[in-house]
């Protein structure tokens, strides 16, 4: 029921609030829907980055730590949470299908799954392609969650959010997150995709009690592009993997990091995700978002 799951303009609430954005109209969520004390960290970086198994390791940091963990995949391919369960679950849209969008029919083992160390995942998916709103699917995902009181016994949320922000739809994680963390490699693309994910992070700011934390370097031996632009915008890197083999080869055996034999090169990326897992659930300063110009991207990185 394609129409079920879409947003018309008649359903975007348009309270007293200031757009989150210059000449926007954002979907807002419900306000009443809140995640409750958890700490929560939406997960953003451009297509391709790493987002899945950057937010993957990092729960099961944190499920290391003691931390009762829930990981929300927001992305249609719902492969977020594979190498955490072993295998792709089931989306809240599928299920919600299933009962004719009658959320009251759904029970919890529908739609959560417990993977590694007891993180708890759900994959939220998206709307039919070419319809629809992926904020829906957000707040359905969380609405689904909150009644059926599982995040009060929550440590940890975070939400893996699919690659840039083009919409105020995929930027709806932003409206419970307390801190978000950009994925980025050491490369001009990566880099103008996070420059867009500042400005949304600073769009949603306005409104929400969302902050950036921090970036987390991905794939890239070196980090001197990165380094520039932080050194402009105030960003820092609060975590840094490099090119490795193994990486890539854990997602294709579907396991964590930690589940892999602790040669000296793994043993490294373990210690940096506890390292990050620890510094997070400290607590962070937050970051300015104050974005650049795109053609100052241009002069500042791509002209070397």
């Amino acid at each position: 029921m394609i129409e079920t799951a879409t947003i018309s303009v008649n359903d975007i609430k348009k309270g007293p609030r200031p757009p989150d954005g210059e000449g926007s109209v954002q979907v807002q969520l419900d306000p009443s829907v809140k995640i409750g004390n958890a700490k929560v960290f939406a997960i953003y970086g451009k297509g391709g980055i790493g987002k899945s198994t950057t937010s993957s390791n990092l729960s099961a940091a944190f499920s290391r730590l003691g931390k009762r963990v829930l990981q929300i995949g927001c992305d249609p391919k719902h492969d977020s949470t594979f190498t955490l369960t072993k295998k792709m679950l089931p989306t809240v849209i599928d299920v919600l299908e299933t009962v004719d969008f009658h959320a009251e029919e759904l029970r919890v083992e529908d739609f959560v799954f417990e993977g590694y160390n007891g993180v708890m995942c759900v994959e939220a998916g998206g709307p039919p392609a070419g319809t629809g709103c992926g904020g829906y699917v957000v707040g359905q995902t969380v609405k689904l969650l909150k009644e059926h009181h599982l995040l009060e016994d929550t440590d940890v949320v975070i939400f893996d959010v699919l690659g840039d922000v083009v919409c105020g739809g995929f930027a709806a994680p932003l409206q419970h997150a307390d801190r978000a963390l950009i994925v980025t490699a050491n490369d001009f693309d990566s880099i103008f995709a996070m420059n867009r994910i500042v400005q949304a992070i600073g769009a949603k700011s306005k409104n929400y009690n969302v902050r950036l934390g921090g970036v987390i370097v991905n794939r890239s031996d070196d980090t001197d592009q990165v380094d520039k632009f932080n050194a402009v915008t105030g960003l820092k890197n609060m975590a840094h993997f490099p090119m490795l083999d193994e990486i890539r080869k854990s997602r294709l055996q579907k396991c964590t990091m930690f589940e892999l034999e602790a040669t000296p090169a793994v043993k490294a990326v373990q210690d940096e995700y506890m390292r990050l897992a620890a510094a997070l659930w400290a607590g962070t300063d937050p970051l300015p978002s104050v974005p650049m110009k795109d053609r100052d991207i241009f002069d500042l990185l791509g002209f070397d």
